[in-house]
C-alpha cells in the first residue's frame, strides 16, 4: 500500500496532469512552456471533474474520462513529446530539463517527506487539521452519487457532514480531481490524500520557474528560488496539515502570473489562445470558491488594460517578441491574426474565455448564490478554526523557525527568524525596484495588484481567512526577494571586468541566495520534526470492517475519532466528536461516548455499534451481541427482535437505590427490576444492570 500510495499514484496523477496539458496546448495553439503543462493539465481536469460530478449518471465515469483526455493530449501532443525527448538526449537539453525536474522532484519529496521518511501509508495533518476527513468523505461522495444528496441519512454525523457541506455550494473543485485519479489507480481516499496534496503543490513549481526564468536565474540558483517560492514556511505548513483547497488554488495563482507574463504569445493571437488562462481561473474558483476571483481579477486587470492600450494604439505587431519574454526558446509561435481588427479579436477572446470558465466551473456558476454565501461565511466567521491566535504578518517572507506555523519562536529562533525575515523584507523591496528596472510592468502589475488583494482581505476578513490570504500571498513576497539576487548578480556581471566593485560584490549574489533559501529550508526542516502522522494499521482494520459490514448500518461509532466518517462510510455512522454528532449524544471534546448515559431507545436507531477496545468502557447493552473483534475495535450488533432497555443502571446508582430520572411507572419497575435480577450475575463484569421491557 505504500509503494501503491506513495510513489505510483502521484505518477499516475502527473501523467494525467502532464497529458491534460498537452490536450489544453494543442487547443489553443501550441504557446505553452513545457514545465507549465502539469499545472494548466490539472486545471483542465477539474473542470472535467466538475462537470461530470454535477450529474449523478456521469459521476461514476469520471475517473475513465480523466484518463481519456489524458490519452487523447498524449496522441495529439505526440510530436511535442518526441521533440522533448530528443532534446533531452542531447547535453543542453538534458542540463536544462534537468533543473527543472529537480525543482518538482524535490518539492514533491519534501512535501510528503514525513510519510516517505515514515515508510508507511499515513497523512501529516492528524490530529491538527481534521477538515481532511471530510474532503476524504466528499471525494469518494461525489465520485460515486455526484449532486446527488436525496438518499442522505441526515440522522447521522456522516449524512449531515455530506448535506451541509457539499449540498451547499462548498467548493469541492480538488476534492472531485482527488476522487476520481485514486479511484483510477484504487488506492484508498485516506492514504492518497497526502500524497495528492504534495503533487499539487509540486505541480506549482512549474509556473514559479517560469517566473524564477523571468527575472534572469538560471541553474542552480533557478532551483532554489523555485523552491523557496514554492516551500515558504507557511505554505509548507499548510500543506502538512493538507489544506488541500488552498495547496490546489495555489499553483492556479502563480499560474495566473505566468499567463500575464506570457500575454503577447497569446494575448495578440486566435481566441482560443484564451483557453488555458480561463481554464485556470475556473479551476481556482471550483477548488477555493468565489473567493479566487479576487485572484483572477488581478491578472484580468493587467491584461484587460493591456489589451485596451494596444486596441486604442492600434499597434498589434509591436514587441511581438517582447522584452520579457526570456523563456522564448521554450514557446511555440502562436500565429497571430491579421485579417480582422484588433477590436473585433479582442472581443472574440472575451467571449471565448467567459464561455471556456463558464463551462469548465459550470457548477459553481449554476449555484452562485450559495457560493457567495460560504465565501461570506468563511470571510465573517469569529471561529478561528486550528489557529489558538492571528498568524503574523511577517511570516509571508518565508520564515518561521517553530515546530508549527501555529506557534511562536522562543527565545533565539525568534530573533533568528526575525533577522531573517527582515533580510527577505529587504530584498523584497530591492526586488521590487529590479524588477522596475528590467521593464517587466506586466509582471510588476501583477505582483502589486496581489499583494493589494491581500491588503485588502486582511484589512477586512478574520483569523481563518487572514491566515489563508498570508499563506496564498508568501509565494509572492518570497519572489520579489529573489528578484534582488537576480539583480545583484546582474549587477556584478555588467561591472567592468576586474573592477574593486564587482570583486566585493562577486559573492553577495550567492551569499543572499544561500541565507534566503537556508531560512525556508531550516523552517521547513522544523515542521517536518513536528508534524504528527496518522496511525496507519487503526484505520487499516477500521477499513476491513467497513467492507465487512458494507450496508448494514446505521452505525454508531462510540470512539472521538473525525476520519470514521471515511473509513466507515459505507456503515451510515453517527458519533461523537464530530461536528454534527446525532441527536442522542453530546460527549466532551475529545472524549469517547459513554453508552451508559445514552439513552436505550436512541440506540435502536443503530443495528451496529462500533467501540474501540477497552475494558475500562461502558459496553452496549445486553440486546446486543459481540459480532466481531479485532485488534483496535470491536462489532457489536442488535439481536434480532430484542426489546429495548428501560434505563442503564451503572454500580454506582444500583448502590444509591435505582437509576436517575428513570421514567418507567411502578409495574413496569417491578417487572423490570425482576428481569434484571435474573441478569445481574451476568451483567456484573461491566459493571451495569440492564432493565428490559417485557416482551
Amino acid at each position: 500500500m505504500f509503494v501503491l500510495a506513495t510513489l505510483l499514484y502521484p505518477c499516475v496523477l502527473a501523467l494525467l496532469c502532464l497529458g491534460a496539458g498537452l490536450l489544453v496546448d494543442r487547443v489553443s495553439g501550441g504557446f505553452l512552456p513545457g514545465v507549465l503543462l502539469p499545472a494548466i493539465g490539472a486545471a483542465g481536469l477539474i473542470g472535467v471533474s466538475q462537470l461530470t460530478t454535477y450529474s449523478v449518471f456521469a459521476a461514476p465515469a469520471t475517473p475513465y474520462l480523466l484518463a481519456l483526455v489524458a490519452l487523447a493530449g498524449f496522441a495529439l501532443g505526440r510530436g511535442r513529446v518526441a521533440t522533448v525527448v530528443a532534446l533531452a538526449r542531447q547535453t543542453e537539453g538534458l542540463r536544462r530539463f534537468g533543473w527543472q525536474l529537480a525543482a518538482g522532484v524535490l518539492a514533491f519529496v519534501c512535501a510528503l517527506a514525513p510519510v516517505l521518511f515514515a515508510g508507511r501509508a499515513s497523512f501529516s495533518s492528524y490530529g491538527v487539521l481534521t477538515d481532511s476527513a471530510f474532503h476524504m468523505l466528499g471525494a469518494d461522495f461525489l465520485i460515486r452519487h455526484g449532486q446527488d444528496f436525496s438518499h442522505l441519512d441526515l440522522r447521522n454525523s456522516s449524512g449531515q457532514y455530506l448535506n451541509s457541506y457539499y449540498n451547499t455550494s462548498y467548493p469541492s473543485g480538488a476534492d472531485t480531481l482527488f476522487g476520481g485519479s485514486a479511484f483510477l489507480v484504487h488506492v484508498p481516499l485516506i492514504w492518497a490524500f497526502q500524497p495528492f496534496n504534495a503533487l499539487m503543490l509540486a505541480l506549482a513549481t512549474g509556473p514559479a520557474w517560469v517566473l524564477v526564468r523571468r527575472i534572469g536565474l538560471d541553474g542552480w540558483l533557478a532551483v532554489l528560488a523555485t523552491l523557496s517560492v514554492t516551500l515558504p514556511a507557511l505554505v509548507y505548513g499548510y500543506e502538512l496539515i493538507a489544506s488541500v483547497k488552498e495547496i490546489t488554488a495555489l499553483g492556479m495563482i502563480l499560474t495566473l502570473g505566468v499567463l500575464v507574463v506570457l500575454h503577447p504569445r497569446w494575448l495578440r493571437g486566435p481566441p482560443l489562445g484564451v483557453v488555458p488562462f480561463a481554464l485556470v481561473a475556473a479551476a481556482g474558483i471550483s477548488a477555493l470558491g468565489v473567493a479566487f476571483g479576487a485572484w483572477a481579477l488581478t491578472a484580468v486587470i493587467v491584461l484587460a488594460a493591456i489589451l485596451i492600450r494596444e486596441v486604442a494604439s492600434g499597434d498589434a505587431a509591436r514587441g511581438a517578441v517582447a522584452a520579457e519574454d526570456v523563456v522564448a526558446r521554450e514557446l511555440a509561435a502562436g500565429s497571430v491574426a491579421g485579417d480582422r481588427s484588433r477590436a473585433r479579436g479582442a472581443l472574440l477572446l472575451v467571449a471565448a474565455g467567459a464561455g471556456v470558465a463558464l463551462l469548465a466551473a459550470l457548477g459553481s456558476w449554476l449555484e452562485v448564490s450559495g457560493s457567495l454565501q460560504v465565501a461570506k461565511n468563511i470571510a465573517a466567521t469569529s471561529n478561528p478554526g486550528n489557529l489558538q491566535n492571528p498568524l503574523r504578518s511577517v511570516q509571508i517572507l518565508g520564515t518561521w523557525l517553530v515546530d508549527s506555523y501555529k506557534h511562536v519562536p522562543a527565545g533565539g529562533d525568534l530573533t533568528v527568524s526575525y533577522s531573517l525575515a527582515y533580510i527577505a523584507l529587504a530584498a523584497a523591496v530591492l526586488g521590487a525596484a529590479y524588477i522596475v528596472y528590467l521593464r517587466a510592468f506586466a509582471l510588476a502589475a501583477w505582483l502589486a495588484l496581489t499583494l493589494a488583494v491581500w491588503l485588502a482581505l486582511t484589512a477586512y476578513g478574520t483569523t481563518w481567512a487572514d491566515g489563508k490570504a498570508l499563506m496564498l500571498t508568501s509565494p509572492v513576497v518570497v519572489l520579489l526577494a529573489w528578484s534582488s539576487v537576480a539583480g545583484l548578480r546582474a549587477f556584478v556581471q555588467r561591472a567592468a571586468s576586474g573592477g574593486a566593485l564587482r570583486g566585493a560584490l562577486r559573492w553577495a549574489a550567492p551569499a543572499l541566495a544561500l541565507v534566503l533559501a537556508g531560512g525556508v529550508a531550516a523552517s521547513d526542516a522544523m515542521q517536518y520534526h513536528g508534524s504528527n502522522l496518522a496511525p496507519t494499521a487503526r484505520y487499516e482494520e477500521l477499513a476491513s470492517l467497513d467492507s465487512r459490514f458494507a450496508g448494514q448500518g446505521p452505525a454508531l461509532f462510540t470512539d472521538y475519532d473525525e476520519y470514521a466518517l471515511y473509513e466507515l462510510r459505507d456503515l451510515d455512522v453517527g458519533g461523537p466528536g464530530f461536528m454534527f454528532p446525532p441527536r442522542s449524544i453530546a460527549q466532551a471534546e475529545g472524549q469517547p461516548a459513554d453508552l451508559d448515559q445514552v439513552s436505550p431507545a436512541a440506540l435502536r436507531a443503530y443495528p451496529l455499534i462500533v467501540t474501540r477496545r477497552d475494558p475500562t468502557a461502558s459496553r452496549p447493552p445486553a440486546a446486543y451481541r459481540l459480532l466481531w473483534q479485532g485488534t483496535y475495535y470491536e462489532v457489536w450488533g442488535r439481536r434480532p427482535g430484542a426489546p429495548a432497555a428501560l434505563a442503564h443502571v451503572g454500580l454506582s446508582s444500583v448502590r444509591a437505590g435505582g437509576p436517575k430520572g428513570a421514567r418507567a411507572d411502578a409495574g413496569a419497575r417491578g417487572r423490570a427490576g425482576a428481569r434484571a435480577g435474573g441478569l445481574a450475575g451476568q451483567c456484573s463484569r461491566v459493571g451495569r444492570v440492564e432493565r428490559l421491557a417485557e416482551s
